[in-house]
């Protein structure tokens, strides 16, 4: 058995990017669990307090029902504010990471693609590797990006990042009834259709992966790092 960690910058993020892996994680046997470094929310007012507390809240219990669907063993949240990780210091998000790595001891970690639209994905995607990094006895073995609908994509500044190119494609074909499931409990993130954050864009993009690699379905990730001990 292994432990397995996603590191996540919003609600919703460790369903769209990893959902389907990590049921068939659990399925196999593995203790999977998320941590949700953003709030989510706040961005969304005019104003940052326009957002009631009842509603971070809300979407809090949207993820624990979601985490049911998946089979993770918890999920952790760190209420960074959304769409401000670049006012945080990186310091305190890669401590947050760095607590999570030490009570749970991974030896797999997912996170975000540091090349995506979204800042929270990169300010994740920038802790999350400090925090794995191969000093004393560490614990993570394997460190993999996921792409994420509705940022991954949109990114079309290629001048600092390549856009994301996967090298590991996972079989999803027997759990994607899961990850769709548990997508659906995210009641206030799901958009219609051409909308990228979709159940139809999920659809496609998993079909499209599947291609890739012979499959019926596939989630897509780019390997970081991988050390063998």
């Amino acid at each position: 058995m292994k432990t397995v960690l996603i590191v996540a910058a919003h609600p919703d993020d460790e369903i769209l990017g990893v959902g389907a892996t990590a049921a068939r994680h659990a399925a196999q046997g593995d203790a999977v669990y998320a941590l949700i470094l953003g709030e989510g929310q706040t961005s969304r007012g005019t104003h940052r307090e326009d957002v009631e507390k009842e509603v971070v809240d809300a979407l809090h219990q949207n993820t624990l029902e979601s985490a049911q669907a998946i089979g993770f063993r918890d999920v952790f949240f760190a209420d960074f504010p959304d769409n401000r990780f670049d006012e945080v210091d990186l310091l305190d998000i890669v401590k947050a990471v760095e607590e999570k790595i030490r009570a749970l001891q991974p030896q797999i970690v997912y996170t975000h693609y540091s090349g995506d639209l979204n800042v929270d994905h990169q300010y994740t995607a920038r802790a999350a590797l400090t925090a794995a990094r191969p000093i004393g006895d560490y614990c993570v073995e394997e460190l993999y990006a996921f792409e994420t609908l509705s940022s991954s994509e949109w990114n079309f500044d290629y001048s600092a990042q390549p856009a994301f190119c996967p090298n590991v494609f996972v079989d999803i074909t027997e759990y994607y009834a899961q990850k769709e499931k548990a997508m659906q409990s995210y009641v206030s993130e799901l958009c219609a259709f051409p909308h990228p954050r979709s159940l139809e864009g999920m659809d496609v993009l998993s079909k499209t992966r599947g291609m890739a690699a012979g499959m019926q379905r596939a989630e897509a990730f780019m390997l970081i790092r991988k050390t063998v001990k």
